[in-house]
């Protein structure tokens, strides 16, 4: 497709800002509708269940998966320039950075993308949690906490020597990328029905998948119909809104880009798509202890999400629709991490958590010691 037209109207920048922003418009309408949540499926599904969150998970990454190698397969799109099957990746930032990202985001109950959407819906919670996980991850990935993630990425690394793609590392053939989507939404349309999904969840659910695919066309068409580099990429939210809150801060201080024009689209999209649906609502913290719970979580996830190459959607969606290892790897390990944070933290075991468990079990056990300690009648001295 040409963009010539856009281009001379708005600029190349301008025109990337413009793709990323109508893109996100779309996702942040489709993600808002449908409740994608990657959280909410982990926890799901970790709980024993495969029920509606686990479903839409599986249509959105099933949609993403098959249109994104489809249109490779076509040779109508070309990322292996991208950032994440170019240079290298880290295993081990995928792995701890994966588990951290897991486990923010269960303690923010959203991830990225999902604080965001609630966000912009009138979520309080989601809109601190939100630009704490931006602020970290600026701090991650040029401020005071860079060191520390070099450190930790530069752990474990793959170097591109043909190593970076799943599929050729496996020695599979071309088309099996197309075939893994193909029965992913196979297994996703079987729970998908039998989970009876509302008419906006499937919609919802495979348009998101669709904005995936959506950001590495438009991207890669734009390569190479610009003189400035730019990069073939999808959606992601780590870095974006790192660069997005840096470029409202301080102008100039972010360049104008496809990622600065995703952030704000998607915010606009959820809040069109609450409005028209009459599901905008204030919310605020409950009390002290629930803002603490959620810090931490914006934090994990702001250092995890950078050191993984990618959030929820970065690596879960994008990076696994390009079948790179390390996003692969880095999905793998959110599943991991939430989890546990799940079993440890918020799961009930007859009304109490484990963490409440424990705590109740030191205190009987030393009540019993107290009252085995205590002096008996026949030891009182009248």
């Amino acid at each position: 497709m040409d963009f010539e037209y856009l281009i001379d109207q708005f600029g190349e920048a301008g025109t990337t800002a413009l793709g990323g922003l109508v893109l996100g418009i779309m996702f942040g309408t489709f993600a808002q509708r449908s409740q994608f949540c990657l959280r909410a499926a982990v926890v799901e599904f970790w709980r024993g269940q495969i029920g509606k969150k686990v479903a839409i998970w599986l249509l959105t990454f099933s949609a993403a998966v098959a249109g994104t190698q489809a249109l490779i397969s076509a040779n109508m799109l070309d990322i292996s320039d991208s950032r994440m099957l170019a240079s290298y990746g880290s295993l081990s930032g995928a792995v701890i950075g994966g588990v951290l990202f897991g486990s923010g985001m269960v303690l923010a109950r959203g991830c990225g993308a999902r604080l965001l959407v609630l966000a912009a819906t009138g979520n309080l919670r989601a809109l601190f949690s939100g630009l704490l996980f931006a602020a970290v991850a600026q701090a991650s990935l040029r401020g005071i906490l860079s060191p520390a993630r070099d450190t930790v990425a530069g752990a474990w690394l793959l170097h591109d020597d043909g190593g970076l793609e799943l599929i050729s590392f496996l020695g599979w053939g071309d088309k099996t990328g197309i075939y893994i989507g193909l029965v992913c939404m196979a297994v996703a349309v079987f729970y998908g029905i039998r989970n009876k999904l509302s008419t906006w969840a499937w919609v919802g659910s495979v348009g998101v998948g669709t904005m995936v695919v959506g950001g590495w066309w438009f991207t890669y068409h734009m390569s190479y119909q610009t003189f400035e580099p730019t990069q073939v990429e999808s959606m992601t939210f780590t870095g974006p809104s790192a660069d997005t809150l840096m470029y409202f801060l301080t102008p100039g201080g972010a360049p104008l880009d496809f990622d600065v024009g995703l952030v704000p689209g998607v915010f606009i999209g959820s809040f069109l798509a609450a409005l028209f649906s009459r599901t905008l609502q204030l919310q605020g913290f409950k009390d002290g202890s629930s803002m603490v719970r959620y810090i931490f979580g914006a934090v994990f996830m702001g250092m995890g999400g950078m050191l993984a190459g990618g959030c929820a959607v970065g690596a879960g969606l994008t990076g696994g629709s390009a079948f790179s290892i390390t996003a692969w790897v880095a999905l793998a390990a959110m599943w991991a991490g939430a989890g546990l944070t799940d079993t440890l933290i918020d799961r009930e075991f007859s009304g109490q958590t484990l963490p409440q468990k424990w705590f109740e079990k030191r205190r009987r056990k030393r009540a019993q010691k107290e009252a085995e300690a205590a002096p008996t009648p026949d030891t009182v001295i009248s």
